[in-house]
């Protein structure tokens, strides 16, 4: 029988770079990533108002400045991402965290002294430019983690991540009527400051090897076999893509199925807590089932069934109904990420395998920039229901070309 590329490639990688302080390590970040996703998403519930107190007016100019502000973030993220991991490669990855908890520690408190828009806005520029400390845990995890247990690993990794998407909203609904909206942004830094504070304390890194001289200058070079790389990198654009594509439509099509207006606040807060919800429940369980069967099945499986439910959600009548499709449909999406890090990293030297990392972390970056616009254009012009087909036949042809270059016989 022929071994998989990924036992291949990078086995003797793989053992080299298995840290003893992994189960450690996995502790701190899935510590670290929970609390600074909470600080990141703790503004949404009233980043609006926020931006109407700096002066802006009228219903869409405050929508408008509202989304603007909050995807600026990703943006300078997407185009640092692999910045960071090349740095990581050459400096550590432990260097990369305490830069970005730092980072982002010092901006979101700073966000709390905004005087007007542009600063708003600048500051958010300057926290994506800055963080990256879930990234960053990923690529520690993913380095570090013995490559049988790196799918398990990462799935508890992402539940974590998950896990701060669902509590953050929530905490951010709750605080501004007690402290204020300016120290909830001063406590989210806080909170990213003690993670700045965990990781400096307690990750462990081996010392660094000494680079060997005849191994490629190119990193992209340094990859034998790119068409499963590439492959990853497109999955994880489309799968977030196709995540965000949803969010700009959840609330209005949720009004559509509710009677009392001043229930779909609360139901649309469901919908979108559900696929959370569902993937904090499978990321860890899929993952140690994508490293006993293969990381590219659990793949194409999650997005074919991801794409199967989208179809009727597009046909809902009730707001229960749709709060249901979401929470399966976030079962089956829970292993994406850690099983996309997992090909990636069996399939990449050890030397580059922080900037091949980052260049994933940019591509689902840039699906968080690109779905909401391409969901509310197609939602604009096509309708509501067409943004859940639309994104379905997405799932689907993702599925195909995934299963396609980076099969079994290429990355397990």
């Amino acid at each position: 029988m022929t071994a998989p590329v990924e036992e291949n490639v990078s086995s003797r990688d793989s053992r080299d770079s298995a840290s003893r302080h992994w189960p450690r390590n996995l502790a701190v970040c899935v510590f670290g990533s929970f609390t600074t996703i909470v600080a990141m998403t703790v503004m949404l519930p009233f980043l609006p108002l926020y931006v109407e107190e700096l002066g802006v007016r009228g219903h869409a100019a405050i929508v408008q400045w509202s989304g603007i502000a909050y995807s600026a973030a990703f943006f300078t993220a997407a185009l640092v991402a692999p910045l960071w991991g090349r740095l990581g490669d050459r400096y550590g990855r432990k260097p990369m965290l305490v830069r970005a908890s730092l980072g982002m520690a010092l901006t979101m408190s700073l966000i709390s002294l905004s005087r007007n828009i542009w600063e708003l806005v600048g500051l958010r520029l300057l926290v994506g430019f800055a963080g990256g400390y879930s990234s960053g845990s990923t690529i520690l995890v993913a380095t570090q983690t013995p490559r049988h247990r790196s799918a398990w690993a990462l799935g508890v990794l992402s539940s974590g991540i998950m896990a701060g998407n669902l509590i953050g909203p929530l905490v951010g609904g709750s605080l501004p009527p007690l402290i204020g909206i300016r120290a909830t942004f001063g406590l989210a830094g806080g909170m990213i400051f003690a993670a700045f504070v965990a990781t400096c304390l307690f990750v462990k890194e081996d010392p660094r090897a000494k680079p060997i001289t005849s191994r490629p200058a190119g990193r992209w070079d340094a990859v034998p076999d790119k068409r499963p790389i590439v492959a990853m990198l497109a999955t994880g654009l489309l799968l977030m893509l196709a995540n965000m594509s949803i969010e700009p439509i959840i609330t209005v099509y949720v009004a559509t199925l509710v009677d009392r207006p001043e229930r779909v606040t609360m139901v649309a807060g469901l919908v979108m807590s559900a696929a959370a919800l569902g993937s904090i429940l499978s990321a860890s369980r899929l993952g140690r089932l994508a490293d006993r069967i293969g990381h590219v099945r659990v793949i194409v499986g999650a997005m074919c069934a991801a794409g199967l439910l989208l179809v009727p959600q597009a046909f809902v009548t009730a707001g229960w109904q749709l709060v249901a499709l979401r929470f399966l449909m976030g079962v089956a999406l829970g292993g994406l990420l850690p099983c996309i890090a997992a090909v990636i990293r069996h399939n990449t030297p050890d030397h580059v395998a922080g900037s091949v990392l980052g260049y994933s972390v940019s591509a689902q970056f840039a699906g968080q920039v690109l779905g909401p616009v391409a969901g509310g254009f197609v939602g604009g012009h096509l309708g509501m229901r067409a943004v859940f087909l639309w994104t379905s036949a997405l799932m689907l042809a993702g599925a195909a070309y995934a299963w396609r270059a980076a099969g079994p016989r290429r990355a397990g």
